[in-house]
């Protein structure tokens, strides 16, 4: 009978923030990153990393929401996060906030890669679920597995809850009948995972749009970045993709 009231009274979270932590596997990210590389130079700077800095490299976002808007970003200044040669690679962490309209299917990013600033604005990404019965607890919710593939080639778990009832999820990542509360790129090496829930109101400013940034869409960008990247070869592939994720 206890069972029975409290299933019937549960409490569907509505708006509140979430807080993510993002760890990335360097080790994994930099020999992949440069594996095709036979420099000696590139070798070498591989091993001093290994000694001087930790396997797993950690970054926190936020993601505030209500019942049809959602805003990720960064807590810090992703910046000042160093990590020596390959900690500044913007492959690693962009930094991003992105404002999603779940609503109305529009979102608002602002991702920067080196000098340059980009404010994009652009319908969500519509991507193709497969859920499973899979499931496993995170941040105290009971999730469920999905699985996906986006921009053709980048392999996407995704843990959902349905004891909070918004499509969101951390970065681009939507479409769920629940709460995205991780996410793992097993093939980029990184994952998203939430560490807490506060369930509470969240304010105007805290669902707030970015606004500095060359305005572009997701075509734009595209192309804007296959021109300025052209003569980096290989080695662009890695932040081409991190920009359209």
């Amino acid at each position: 009978m206890t069972q029975l009231v409290q299933a019937q009274y549960a409490r569907f979270v509505e708006s509140g923030l979430v807080t993510f932590e993002k760890r990335v596997n360097m080790y994994a990210k930099i020999q992949s990153r440069f594996g095709k590389s036979q420099s000696s130079f590139m070798e070498q700077a591989l091993e001093q990393y290994k000694r001087t800095q930790p396997q797993f490299k950690t970054f926190t976002y936020n993601l505030a929401f209500d019942q049809n808007h959602t805003r990720f970003w960064p807590e810090g200044n992703p910046a000042a996060s160093g990590g020596g040669f390959f900690g500044d690679d913007p492959s690693i962490d962009m930094g991003n906030t992105i404002v999603t309209d779940l609503l109305a299917g529009q979102s608002v990013g602002q991702k920067s890669v080196y000098e340059q600033t980009y404010l994009i604005t652009d319908s969500t990404r519509r991507i193709q679920w497969r859920i499973t019965n899979e499931t496993r607890e995170i941040a105290g919710y009971e999730c469920r597995r999905a699985n996906a593939l986006v921009l053709d080639s980048i392999y996407v778990v995704a843990f959902y809850t349905d004891q909070i009832p918004v499509t969101g999820g951390p970065e681009s990542f939507s479409g769920l009948p629940g709460m995205i509360l991780g996410v793992a790129l097993p093939y980029e090496n990184t994952t998203y995972f939430a560490t807490k829930v506060d369930d509470r109101p969240v304010s105007a400013k805290e669902l707030e749009a970015p606004k500095k940034g060359k305005a572009v869409n997701y075509r734009e960008l595209r192309t804007e970045l296959e021109a300025s990247l052209k003569s980096w070869g290989e080695y662009a592939q890695p932040i081409f993709k991190a920009m359209l994720l």
